[in-house]
């Protein structure tokens, strides 16, 4: 199965000024969104269609892409999501048993113009120096125009600080993930609804294997639309965008924990459970994005190796933890923290039943470490369930 191969040429061009000369790859034209780099060597299409890169163009540090082709069994969602693609070498020819299709071919088929044969680590070092930024891949004709017009071109675009996308890449219809369709054996165990924000498919399966039925629904859905389908406990999703946009999912969130029930987030879930207990969020300088990010679960000191991808984190203080109440609902731990850079990658609830962390432990691809959160969540809502019933009144977490 060998890929198509393009001579056109095409331009890479940051905000800054900076350009890189390469060879186009996939659909021919032009892509803007904002330019950030990934740390994972495999599991390029999981990033692809992770929902979260909507509106990013990746920067793929590891060399090779592309060598084991596509296939449809490990989309994350039901398309491409990234704006755009930049690697170094795009495999020739796709050698897997598993796979349907090349990358290149995939990336015709989806609209999706990248660009290949440049300095993915020349890239990577001036994002790593300067910060995520604006940025446009331009090939084939679009490549020929003029420098200073391509950069007015990048440049015009909206920033993703102060950007709205959950909406954007949310299902546009509630759909359920049934425990026996992922191998589960028994009656089901508990109900969950979440908020998808733009939701992984590994998510709801790894709740399904569990013997946890998933409600998934629109970003859109309101609050009294979720508790009419009386679920065991809440989830909101991984997302793209600015978490500060997202107030009406702060308040829907709110109301679940004024109500008492067990409440889980992963990535913009994080966020918006940081946002919902009185905390802010801000942009990171250029993000964490890959399968080997090292996190320490404060509790216990144990280092984990997660799957990250997220541009914004909370503004929550890292000391005197657990935090005295900002608002009504107690006293918060900084659960987890980054090795990096000790960004807040954790958040745990004391007085509550809701815990969040930054990272995704679903891991698809990616490190399994962090899969135990999945029955954390599912023995905070056993305990919920068990805890006396005054004791969902009080907001207390027994």
């Amino acid at each position: 199965m060998t890929a198509q191969i393009t001579f056109e040429p095409a331009k890479l061009v940051l905000e800054d000024g900076r350009v890189f000369s390469g060879r186009g790859y996939g659909a021919t034209g032009t892509a803007l969104g904002e330019a950030v780099f990934t740390t994972g060597m495999t599991g390029y299409q999981e990033t692809l269609t992770d929902p979260s890169y909507a509106r990013q163009l990746i920067v793929q540090t590891a060399p090779h892409i592309g060598n084991t082709g596509v296939n449809a069994a490990d989309n994350e969602s039901s398309r491409i999501w990234a704006a755009g693609y930049v690697v170094r070498d795009a495999a020739r020819r796709a050698s897997s048993w598993r796979a349907e299709s090349t990358l290149d071919d995939e990336l015709v088929r989806q609209g999706i113009v990248g660009i290949q044969e440049v300095d993915t680590r020349a890239i990577t070092r001036h994002l790593r120096e300067r910060g995520a930024m604006k940025a446009g891949i331009f090939s084939g004709a679009d490549a020929a125009k003029d420098i200073a017009q391509l950069l007015e071109i990048v440049k015009s675009q909206p920033s993703m600080e102060g950007l709205s996308l959950a909406e954007e890449v949310s299902c546009k219809t509630a759909y359920t993930v049934e425990p026996k369709d992922h191998g589960w054996d028994g009656p089901v165990r508990y109900e969950i609804a979440a908020l998808d924000l733009g939701m992984k498919a590994m998510t709801p399966a790894r709740f399904a294997e569990r013997g946890v039925r998933m409600h998934v629904l629109p970003a859109s859905t309101t609050a009294d639309e979720a508790k009419a389908l009386n679920p065991d406990g809440i989830f909101i999703s991984n997302g793209p965008g600015d978490p500060a946009t997202a107030q009406k999912q702060v308040e829907f969130v709110r109301e679940f924990l004024d109500a008492g029930i067990p409440y889980f987030g992963i990535c913009f879930g994080n966020q918006i459970l940081g946002r919902a207990l009185g905390f802010g969020t801000y942009k990171l300088r250029y993000g964490h994005r890959g399968m080997n990010q090292p996190v320490m679960d404060r509790s216990t000191g144990k280092v984990e190796i997660t799957s990250q991808n997220h541009g914004f984190a909370v503004d929550a203080p890292r000391e005197g933890s657990p935090l005295a109440p900002v608002g009504k609902y107690g006293r918060v731990a900084v659960s987890h923290i980054s090795l990096n850079d000790q960004v807040v990658e954790g958040l745990s609830c004391l007085d509550i039943p809701a815990f969040s962390v930054q990272y995704h432990p679903e891991a698809a691809a990616g490190p399994h470490d962090a899969a135990y959160l999945f029955d954390r969540f599912i023995d905070l809502m056993e305990a919920s369930k068990s805890a006396p019933a005054d004791a969902s009144k009080t907001g207390e977490n027994k």
